[in-house]
């Protein structure tokens, strides 16, 4: 039986895969497991702005009240906000209900510890075994847990935000793609509060327009937008904010790899870079690396997903890391991925350096890359499949010494993705669809 949690929380289609039954269900068991017998704990509950988070958000709040929780509903508010409010109110633990960058009809249930981190595996395993046992009493009476709104939710996180990452923005001019997700108020509040001119685009969530052919995974619209207006950047956020691309005044993508290069080089010469290091992901861009190296910063690379980036930060004791999605932590700011966060971070470096975002992500000079996303009807056996293993073999045979491949389900969407990066565009496509069509052959739904 394939593992109900992913690498980013529980997640499927609405009401048919994460059904309010099993919200209820997890809200009931993870209350138990994370309150430690604990009286009346209190939990953090936030949404991104899907049609289904009300009815997801009522089920998981009955099932915390049913075990005696509290519940702080913090409303349609980012990720990283959840995370943030769940450390300033003391609260047990912290739960969004956002299937991130997932079509409108997906939504997921993720929970944060008291210290704001994304749960460990050994917990999602300790709560998923016990989903199968139910056997927990019910109190009655006075037991009974109870909900209140989490007054000024918004404002607590921008505050924090200001405050950590003040800076004079108003020599510039910034367009905010907010994806019609959870940041789609809170994001040129921010900006707009530091000075700079701000125009916002797809900030008119309708339930159902989340990341649809807007926001992180579809910067384009932003890109023309950005040229045309000759703004100084542009700034693309998913649905749950927790992830941010950017767009420099040329209209050109600045994915994670380069927004972490600006971010590691310009940490590095305020002494602010601890351990001299940045953590971050197999599917990070070679190009990456080899800027880094010659600015005399070390990367090390963590397994696929935020949750084994923060793990290793906090192994070595390091404040900066992430994914080329645009999934950046850094711990001096948020215990886990801050689109917001990065955001102030990088308009900070452009309006200190007086230099534009284009020469600044010039550091990184990528390799060419080609990223496909195979749907399947399971993930499971791909790593034993005899025909998908000699599809990877002979490709990575025929691009050796030039190139990589990385094979790798997804955690939260049911899809393998192959990723082949080489010196040369032209090496790229062959080997990239050879290894997709044989996933497809033998696991294509």
């Amino acid at each position: 039986m394939a593992r109900l949690f992913g690498t980013d929380g529980v997640r499927g289609v609405a009401n048919q895969d994460l059904t309010p039954e099993l919200a209820f269900a997890l809200g009931r068991v993870g209350t138990y497991v994370l309150a430690e017998a604990t009286n009346r704990p209190q939990f953090v509950v936030g949404r991104d702005t899907r049609l289904s988070g009300d009815m997801l958000e009522a089920a998981l709040t009955a099932g915390i009240l049913s075990a005696g929780g509290d519940v702080l509903s913090a409303g349609v508010i980012p990720t990283p906000a959840v995370a943030y409010l769940t450390r300033v109110v003391n609260a047990k633990a912290g739960i969004m209900i956002s299937a991130s960058h997932n079509p409108a009809q997906d939504n997921g249930i993720k929970f944060f510890t008291a210290e704001g981190y994304k749960l460990p595996a050994e917990i999602e395993a300790e709560i998923e075994k016990k989903l199968a046992e139910d056997n927990f009493p019910r109190p009655t009476g006075a037991g009974v847990g109870k909900k209140c709104q989490l007054e000024q939710a918004s404002g607590l996180y921008l505050d924090h935000l200001e405050w950590k990452l003040a800076a004079d923005l108003s020599s510039l001019a910034v367009v905010i793609d907010a994806g019609h997700g959870a940041a789609y108020k809170v994001a040129a509040e921010i900006i707009k509060r530091l000075g700079a001119q701000v125009r916002v685009i797809n900030a008119a969530p309708t339930g159902t327009n989340i990341n649809a052919g807007c926001g992180s995974i579809y910067p384009q619209p932003l890109q023309q937008l950005v040229k045309e207006i000759k703004a100084d950047l542009g700034l693309a956020f998913d649905g749950d904010a927790d992830r941010v691309v950017a767009v420099d005044e040329k209209g050109q993508l600045v994915d994670g790899d380069q927004i972490m290069a600006v971010l590691a080089l310009w940490y590095k010469d305020k002494r602010m870079l601890k351990g001299n290091g940045l953590v971050a992901t197999p599917m990070s861009n070679m190009g990456l690396k080899v800027a880094l190296a010659k600015n005399g910063i070390q990367l090390v690379q963590a397994p696929v997903g935020d949750r084994h980036v923060l793990e290793e930060l906090l192994r070595r004791g390091w404040n900066l890391g992430g994914e080329q999605s645009g999934h950046i932590i850094n711990l001096d700011y948020n215990s886990t991925g801050d689109g917001l966060s990065t955001a102030l971070q990088l308009l900070r470096i452009l309006a200190e350096t007086k230099r534009p975002l284009s020469q600044l992500a010039a550091t990184v000079k990528p390799f060419p890359q080609l990223l496909l996303n195979v749907p399947v009807r399971s993930q499971l056996g791909w790593q034993e499949n005899r025909q998908i293993q000699t599809a990877i073999s002979d490709a990575e045979q025929a691009i050796r010494g030039r190139g990589r491949i990385v094979v790798r389900p997804s955690g939260t969407e049911p899809v393998i993705r192959v990723m082949v990066e080489a010196e040369e565009e032209g090496l790229l496509a062959k080997p990239a669809h050879n290894i997709a069509a044989a996933i497809k052959e033998q696991l294509g739904r």
